[in-house]
Formats: C-alpha cells, structure tokens, sequence
C-alpha cells in the first residue's frame, strides 16, 4: 500500500552551492488520519564511491580531509578519513568514480565492481550514493592524488586489519568507508 501525499508548500530557501528547499505537506497514514509535516530537504545530488583494494598487499587506500561539517559537529580537526567519493555532476556512476579516483588518490583503476546504491541521510538529504570497489595495484599510480584546486587531500594506504581497527575505535567515522570496508570483510577479499 502507497501513501498519499499531498505537497501544500514547496519553498525555496538556497540555491547557494546546493539547494535548500522547505516542504509543508500532508500524508495520509494506512488508517486514513492525516498529518502535516513540514520538512527542509537538501539536494546536493547523487553521488559515487569506491574502495580500492590490493590483495598482494592486505591494503586499503582511503583519503583524509577537511570536512566542515564534521569540523562544526564536533570533529576538532575536522578532518576525515574516507573512501574516495565524489558528486556525479553530468557522468555517470562509474564515469564519476574513475574520475574522482584518479584525482583525489592518483590511480587509475581498470575494471571497477558495482556492489549497491544506498540513501545516506534520508530524513533530510536526497543524495544516493553509488558503492564500487576495484583492486589496485603500484603500477596504476599516476601521480601523487590530493583532489583538484581547492581541496587538501592526503592519501592513506592502510593496512586491512588497521583500517577495521580504525573502524571499531572510532578513527574511521564516514559511513560511506565503513560500509566499503566491512563489505570487503565479508566478501573476504582481504585478511582481517
């Protein structure tokens, strides 16, 4: 069974660096009683990420940088550590994430997998964001990554069994990067 929904106000609040919209609607529950709510939603776009893996190696490559988000949440430094990512702008999902591996990591990857898609913040923000993995290798490195103009990317080759200890003590807190990691635990592609 759908719910009804009936959207009374659709107001644009920023068209900024994103766009802020605030929502008054009405949803109609599975007994037939009515509610209004008012929502702001976020849409930021859709988005793509990838673990790159080497199995030779046990590693992992993830990326460390500035968040202000995080920064104003309580993150003293603000800094992250991170599964590459990137907004898909106009690319494709795979398109997105060959490109934004290369700039922010400096390899260039050959054949990524699709693992799944998933809503990160859906009480609020729009953005899906597309899961890949691809196995790297030394001889992949372009250059020494670090992302585009105005980012401050470090580049992290991790140790598996480091990377999952990271996880469990709070070192790696982005969804996206535990998601990857402990997808690449269970399919076993790495030792832990």
């Amino acid at each position: 069974m759908s719910l009804k929904i009936n959207i009374i106000k659709d107001k644009l609040l920023s068209d900024n660096y994103f766009i802020l919209r605030n929502f008054t609607y009405e949803l109609t529950r599975s007994n037939g009683e009515v509610v209004r709510h008012k929502r702001e939603v976020y849409d930021r776009g859709n988005g793509a990420t990838i673990l790159l893996y080497n199995r030779d190696k046990n590693t992992v490559l993830l990326i460390r940088q500035f968040r202000m988000a995080t920064y104003v949440n309580g993150n003293a430094s603000g800094e992250l550590i991170e599964t590459c990512a990137g907004l898909l702008d106009n690319d494709t999902p795979e398109d997105c994430i060959r490109k934004e591996a290369v700039e922010e990591t400096g390899y260039q990857v050959g054949p990524v997998e699709k693992l799944f898609e998933a809503y990160m913040s859906p009480g609020g923000v729009t953005e899906i964001v597309h899961f890949f993995a691809a196995e790297y290798s030394d001889a992949m490195r372009t250059h020494e990554g670090g992302g585009v103009e105005d980012e401050e990317i470090t580049v992290l080759e991790l140790p598996f069994p480091e990377a999952l200890a990271m996880v469990k003590d709070g070192r790696i807190r982005d969804g996206k990067a535990i998601m990857l990691l402990q997808h690449a635990q269970i399919a076993g592609w790495l030792k832990a």
